[in-house]
């Protein structure tokens, strides 16, 4: 029998985060680095990076950090291998690097559409592919966390539409998970989702402070939104060998709205 305090600890590991100098990616970068796994962090500006590997050196986490862009394909490409240079293997991804955009469906831009799918849907993808190829397949393990949301599992409730092109794109997200889950699990590798609710956030700011936060948990089991650490132990379970045996699920990280 194995200690819980060994199947959680990530010494050993490493950990590419996207999206990962603030909001959820850079929870997720403090509960991995805090269970001792190796971190590169990866967004599009070098100076939120180089706050985020600050932050998490006054933690006691080391981290090092690539700038780029996960909806252009040389970019991904180029994050791959620098990780890879500086890791040597990447045994768990985290996919977290996302947008959204408000607009009505009969008026929303195609540009904006593509956008967010190629960022979504696509970056995720050709990464994640990245990865497996040249790091997971080869040494027979890898844990990839996808970050969805719960407007992936459902449609909006009145009041909250013009987030078509979101929603099919994070629908996808949970869809490709599963299917890389099946796909995978033969080499060893874990494909897993969390789709939070609401978070406050860079993205989510103009939502909360349009909306506000009563009107946003009106609908809420638990009353309330997420907090900076409530996705810590959902990417805990699916980046160590407490989620070994878990592959293709989808954990909604919501206060309990899914579930109503």
């Amino acid at each position: 029998m194995t200690s819980i305090k060994k199947i959680l600890d990530l010494t050993g590991k490493t950990a590419l985060i996207t999206g990962g100098s603030r909001g959820l990616g850079l929870q997720i970068a403090e509960v991995l680095g805090e269970q001792g796994a190796k971190l590169v962090l990866s967004s599009r500006k070098a100076e939120e990076l180089q706050k985020a590997v600050a932050h998490l050196a006054e933690m006691g986490i080391h981290a090092d950090w690539v700038a780029a862009d996960s909806g252009k394909e040389a970019d991904i490409e180029r994050l791959g291998a620098e990780a890879l240079a500086k890791l040597g293997k990447i045994d768990i991804l985290v996919n977290n690097a996302g947008a959204t955009w408000g607009s009505p469906a009969a008026e929303h831009p195609l540009d904006a559409w593509d956008k967010l799918m190629n960022l979504n849907v696509r970056g995720i993808f050709l990464l994640s592919q990245y990865v497996g190829k040249h790091s997971m397949i080869p040494n027979k393990y890898g844990r990839i966390v996808n970050i969805a949301s719960i407007a992936g599992l459902q449609g909006n409730p009145p009041g909250m539409t013009g987030t078509i092109a979101y929603n099919t794109s994070k629908g996808a997200v949970v869809n490709f998970t599963r299917a890389l889950a099946a796909e995978w699990g033969p080499f060893g590798i874990t494909v897993n989702a969390i789709a939070p609710g609401f978070f406050p956030s860079k993205m989510t700011k103009g939502t909360l402070a349009t909306v506000g936060v009563e009107k946003l948990t009106e609908g809420v089991p638990l009353g309330r939104i997420g907090d900076d650490d409530d996705l810590k132990g959902a990417a805990l379970m699916f980046a160590s060998d407490a989620g070994k045996h878990i592959t293709g699920q989808i954990l909604a990280v919501d206060g309990g709205v899914s579930a109503v």
